[in-house]
């Protein structure tokens, strides 16, 4: 197959909040709760989210993060409400070298279409290892219409 096929675009439903969302099952991300502006998401360290200094990448944290983030605003809009992140700032509090991360995530500040997200991601010891400031921006067209955010 040509390389050119692989790449996008992609049509991907979304039925439900992450079970249909490929890369956060490739990462294991579960979700634990989303409710009231407020979501808690994990995730295991697992070998191959490693980084050449045997911790945990943080590329991986940070998209915990933003999907725990993205769990919080969805418990608050109507289903089918389209919207992504148009701005983040992540702070790395300490490395992970083993166990399960876990996410947890409230929604700040609501200004129109802009929407603030905190999230603090713990390990296993409860330790802070990260957190992260983030801001989103509701589309004006619905998911089904297919629509890029505007």
């Amino acid at each position: 197959m040509d390389i050119n096929q692989k790449l996008g675009p992609h049509q991907v439903t979304l039925n439900q909040w992450l079970e249909c969302s490929p890369f956060e099952k490739m990462l294991g991300i579960e979700l634990i709760c989303a409710n009231d502006g407020n979501a808690e998401l994990t995730m295991p360290f697992l070998a191959s989210f490693a980084n050449g200094g045997s911790m945990l990448h943080g590329g991986a944290l940070v998209t915990l993060a933003d999907t725990a983030a993205v769990m919080a605003i969805k418990s608050v809009l109507p289903a089918g409400t389209h919207f992504g992140t148009i701005h983040m700032e992540v702070d790395f509090l300490r490395p992970v070298m083993q166990g399960l991360v876990t996410a947890l995530s409230s929604v700040t500040e609501v200004r129109e279409r802009l929407w603030d997200a905190t999230v603090y991601v713990e390990d296993s010891s409860g330790d802070k290892i990260m957190q992260m400031q983030a801001t989103f921006k509701i589309s004006r067209r619905r998911l089904n219409e297919n629509a890029q955010i505007d």
